[in-house]
């Protein structure tokens, strides 16, 4: 006779409710990491050895506060704790990949809707210290159509804007916007990026 199934007993955390390996892609995951290192140290080994290196950085931060000079052993504990802030200051996203800085930069991009309608998208303009909304309006009136703030798919701002202007939008851009230099406006072509210039 088979034995009856027994069942499957789940570890939530204890911070977000998330089942362990789910905390990186819950509501605060730095809130979660002390729990993590705690209850579940197979789930993340590189919390373990991030705290490990933040200790060691503190105790050296100690040493060096006392007086005490980074002989001996405790050289290597000062160098650790020179190469521990530039860790912190890497923005880490799920799954452990290294967040890079943005460019400044322009990307434009057409997008054929409903096999006739076109929208031109405009992304970035922000990173030039333009205000997105006062751009879609100008864009609206110097092509006499309809253009938004929405959000795009990456969860940033971008500015929709109603039928085809890519042919006068770079420009527009570099006229109204003289801080915006057109080796930085690119455009996407069947999914390849573009120089405008």
């Amino acid at each position: 006779m088979a034995e009856k199934p027994q069942p499957l007993r789940v570890v939530y955390c204890g911070v977000c409710g998330l089942p362990p390996e789910y905390c990186e892609f819950g509501p605060d995951f730095e809130k979660c990491k002390p729990w993590l290192i705690a209850n579940a140290p197979d789930v993340y080994p590189d919390l373990i050895k991030e705290a490990n290196e933040k200790e060691v950085a503190k105790a050296a931060e100690q040493l060096r506060s006392t007086g005490i000079s980074g002989e001996g052993d405790n050289s290597a504990a000062a160098s650790g704790s020179v190469s521990a802030p530039k860790q912190e200051e890497v923005k880490r996203l799920p799954g452990g990949k290294i967040k890079k800085k943005e460019k400044q930069e322009i990307i434009i991009e057409k997008v054929v809707r409903n096999k006739r309608k076109c929208v031109t998208i405009v992304k970035g303009l922000e990173l030039f210290g333009v205000k997105l909304s006062d751009a879609s309006k100008k864009l609206g009136k110097k092509f006499a159509t309809g253009a938004s703030v929405v959000k795009g798919p990456t969860e940033k701002d971008q500015i929709d804007v109603q039928g085809d202007i890519s042919y006068d939008i770079v420009e527009f851009i570099t006229e109204t916007w003289p801080d915006v230099p057109e080796t930085a406006i690119y455009f996407i072509e069947d999914g390849k990026k573009v120089p405008a210039a």
